[in-house]
């Protein structure tokens, strides 16, 4: 084994002319939601006053810290069953400040990994952000930006509607040029006919960041990720992103949707009402589904759903086990559960 810049090697056993094995570089790129990451003090600047000690949810700093621990161990162990470390990127929502993240990977089982951070305070009603983390051994960025996203009330357009911003980095993994996107679209509330028109936007939104990328690099290596509210099969995702299901029919500056052919399978990343969505995705463009391998590719996607992010009994069994319910912490998680990729390349074995 070799641990180059402390990159795994994973071994298929693909024998050429009768005697080589190939070996590859393997990292994780993942997606997590950590549902309502707040911190415990009162910010006059949102309306986060239920996420405080003498708020409605009685938030303490005994309970953040828990929560942390909760949010630490997850991402340190995905991916890990075949890469042997943690996540080379992670983009996650729903966090309130950089305060937290710095919290988070202050954790012990992160704290060691020297995890760089990337995130704007958005102009979300909520105070709530996405976020940017990455192995600064293994991924240096080179430019990062957020893109707002402008909504307008049905009933009097002059109003604004504020939500997350989509953020864009840029930057090297281990010497290939790649860009991620992390999204937090607009949610349901309302209904999703009614409150689908936001989402649409977004996705517009997102579509115009990807086509930016490709007019710069008709094959560029993207992955747009993030909670897009809507699930593969949604006309913000296949009419407007216009996402493929299938490699192979893939062109030059198009995005293929590995969570679709899950969706259809009946999985997802959580429940509501009896039903699993699944929200969280991650779509990557046609440039890194070429099966050829002298630089990094995508190998395999899937959802972390280990048994203990779930409910074991109950009504809810099966369902994430997630980490506020009834007016309190519950010890559990995140009412999603985390996605990745596996992204490979070629390697010398040593």
């Amino acid at each position: 084994m070799q641990f180059k810049i402390q990159i795994f090697l994973l071994c298929f056993s693909v024998i050429i002319n009768a005697q080589e094995k190939k070996y590859y570089k393997i990292n994780t790129i993942a997606f997590y939601n950590l549902e309502n990451l707040f911190d415990y003090e009162d910010d006059p600047m949102t309306f986060d006053d239920d996420r405080t000690p003498d708020g409605k949810d009685k938030w303490t700093e005994e309970i953040y810290h828990a929560k942390l621990k909760n949010m630490a161990k997850v991402i340190a162990e995905i991916g890990y069953d075949i890469t042997g470390t943690t996540p080379a990127i992670i983009g996650v929502c729903e966090i309130e400040n950089r305060r937290v993240l710095e919290d988070l990977l202050n954790q012990e089982p992160l704290i060691h990994k020297e995890y760089g951070i990337i995130q704007f305070d958005s102009p979300d009603r909520r105070g709530i952000d996405v976020g940017f983390l990455y192995r600064k051994k293994l991924f240096t960025p080179t430019n990062f930006e957020a893109h707002e996203l402008f909504i307008y009330n049905d009933n009097d357009i002059s109003k604004r509607i504020f939500t997350r911003d989509q953020l864009v980095v840029s930057g090297m993994l281990d010497g290939d040029k790649i860009h991620i996107i992390v999204n937090h679209w607009p949610s349901r509330r309302g209904g999703e006919a009614r409150s689908r028109p936001k989402r649409i936007k977004a996705a517009k939104l997102n579509k115009r960041i990807v086509d930016s990328l490709f007019s710069i690099d008709p094959y560029a290596k993207i992955i747009t990720m993030g909670d897009l509210n809507d699930d593969p099969i949604a006309s913000s995702v296949k009419d407007i992103l216009k996402t493929k299901k299938h490699r192979y029919t893939l062109r030059i500056k198009e995005l293929y949707n590995p969570m679709e052919d899950m969706f259809r399978k009946g999985l997802g990343t959580l429940a509501w009402r009896d039903g699993w969505n699944l929200f969280d995705q991650i779509i990557i463009s046609s440039e890194l589904m070429k099966k050829e391998y002298s630089s990094y590719r995508f190998y395999k996607a899937g959802i972390y759903n280990k048994s203990y992010l779930a409910n074991a009994q109950g009504p809810y069994k099966g369902y994430p086990n997630r980490s506020f319910g009834n007016g309190t912490f519950t010890g559990g998680y995140s009412d999603h559960f985390p996605v990745f990729v596996y992204l490979i390349k070629e390697a010398t074995a040593e």
